[in-house]
């Protein structure tokens, strides 16, 4: 029996050049609704009033169904239009080599991630920011300054600017370059007015 080693990025690549074409309507609409429909059923996921599962039986259920629903059906490249498929032996390789903590920020600022299980006396790291949402260049300074100089956090996750000195920063374009360069510079900036410069982002 072959010996099941982690994908690497090359792996995936090449995997989802030799992939199955697959329009993204029928993935969006058919693909993923009918396979996640078809599993619920399979191990009896219903949570009814509680979101959460909180029985041994029905967190191995759920684990079960995910697992069983990425080997199934894979993950979809939008622009390549193609699906590559990884099977239950790399999943749980890829599990076996996931990182037991992280480390974000330097000096008194720094974060440490580590996983948590439920009742865990590990405290949550709280990450605060905008998180993808679109921000005006005038105000982005100020923006992640006013969560960066809050004390409970301990990681940002900065905004989008918009625009760079008046210009859309359209996506595909040069001014896209420009503004997330410009982003990690306001970043910076914010970081330091709040006096934490060694914050992670």
């Amino acid at each position: 029996m072959a010996i099941t080693r982690a994908l690497n990025i090359c792996d995936v690549y090449d995997r989802f050049v030799n992939g199955k074409k697959v329009d993204e309507a029928e993935w969006d609409y058919s693909i993923i609704p009918s396979n996640a429909t078809e599993l619920k059923e399979k191990y009896h996921i219903d949570f009814g009033k509680e979101f959460i599962p909180t029985s041994s039986q029905e967190k191995n259920d759920l684990f079960q169904a995910g697992l069983e629903m990425l080997v199934k059906t894979g993950f979809y490249c939008v622009d390549m239009k193609k699906v590559m498929y990884v099977t239950e032996e790399e999943v749980h390789e890829g599990i076996k080599r996931t990182p037991k903590k992280l480390i974000l920020g330097e000096g008194r600022d720094i974060a440490r991630f580590y996983p948590r299980h439920g009742n865990s006396p590990v405290k949550p790291v709280i990450q605060g920011g905008p998180t993808g949402s679109p921000i005006s260049e005038d105000v982005f300074v100020q923006v992640m300054q006013s969560y960066a100089q809050e004390g409970v956090v301990d990681d940002l996750v900065n905004g989008v600017m918009t625009t760079l000195e008046g210009h859309p920063a359209k996506s595909g374009t040069p001014y896209e370059v420009r503004a997330t360069m410009a982003e990690l510079r306001a970043t910076r900036e914010a970081r330091e007015r709040a006096g934490r410069p060694g914050l992670g982002v």
